[in-house]
């Protein structure tokens, strides 16, 4: 079993190897099965989904395929390359998760398939990739870093899921370094944007928050849901301009994704002087995040499609 490591953003797993799929063909997971050329290595020219896989007695269910199928598609056509075909990647979903009884969380990697060595694209199919590994175990909670580079809220991948990760890759190994699990971006605005995989909530005066789309966020899937389930435990959510200070007046916060669900956040550290000590959030998780969660989970277990 692999230790845990203090901030790991992908939580603490054991180290055995998923099942992978290429084009039509399960692989090794170390098996050389992509193109050298694919425009995704070279550039980062592909998109992707990643959910979680609920277990089941007769193999696993990726949970909300759907929601994340339609974002992967919006994703690709915001990038420019032709969407996936919807049979063919869940053909593949199915026969990965055949093929991993025990898979925890499952990836889909689109890319404009092989290309250059620039920018500018090849004129051949794209590359589906489907793979999948253990289940990551998130801390209850756990501490952020308001990161020292901004999100760029006018640029041309907003909203979209792409491969081109190194600026989160970045912030987040700046991050673990100050000892906090998640970094949180600001926008060029100044005002408080997302996560490097996440999306963020506050409670404020009594009122549960959090940025709206036009921050440059992504409409993350579990967002999207929590938005949805909210009013039903009291707690409707108000979409609004959310400055980073407000984690000053905040009562609890949370961060929400597709492998950490609902999590709460126990302190932020608001860098980058090395000298901050930042601030706590002792409720952590408080009444709100808790019950947030818990309806997360029931709608996880009743309904692994929302």
């Amino acid at each position: 079993m692999a230790e845990a490591v203090p901030g790991d953003s992908a939580g603490s797993r054991t180290t055995r190897t998923g099942a992978c799929w290429v084009n039509g063909r399960l692989v090794g997971s170390g098996e050389g099965s992509v193109a050298a050329l694919d425009h995704s290595i070279i550039v980062g020219d592909g998109v992707f989904e990643t959910t979680k896989v609920i277990p089941g007695s007769t193999g696993g269910t990726p949970f909300a395929l759907t929601r994340h199928l339609e974002r992967l598609r919006r994703s690709a056509e915001g990038l420019g390359i032709a969407p996936a075909d919807d049979a063919v990647v869940r053909s593949a979903v199915a026969e990965t998760l055949a093929a991993d009884p025990y898979a925890g969380r499952l990836r889909i990697t689109w890319t404009s398939g092989t290309g250059p060595l620039g920018s500018g694209r090849g004129d051949g199919p794209g590359t589906l990739i489907v793979a999948t590994e253990e289940t990551s175990v998130w801390p209850e909670s756990d501490r952020v870093h308001l990161c020292r580079w901004s999100r760029n809220e006018h640029g041309p991948l907003v909203g979209l899921k792409t491969t081109s990760y190194a600026e989160n890759v970045l912030a987040l190994e700046e991050a673990h370094r100050r000892g906090c699990g998640e970094a949180l971006f600001a926008n060029t605005a100044g005002l408080l944007c997302e996560g490097t995989g996440t999306n963020v909530f506050l409670v404020v005066d009594g009122v549960l928050v959090t940025p709206p789309l036009s921050s440059g966020c992504l409409a993350g899937v579990t967002r999207e849901l929590v938005l949805e389930i909210a009013p039903g435990t009291g707690h409707p959510v108000v979409e609004r301009d959310v400055h980073p200070d407000e984690f000053s007046r905040a009562s609890e916060a949370f961060l929400t994704s597709s492998t950490r669900d609902v999590m709460a956040i126990s302190g932020v550290d608001p860098g980058p002087s090395p000298d901050s000590t930042g601030l706590d959030l002792p409720a952590a998780p408080g009444p709100v995040t808790s019950a947030l969660a818990a309806a997360f989970a029931e709608l996880c277990a009743a309904t692994p499609d929302p």
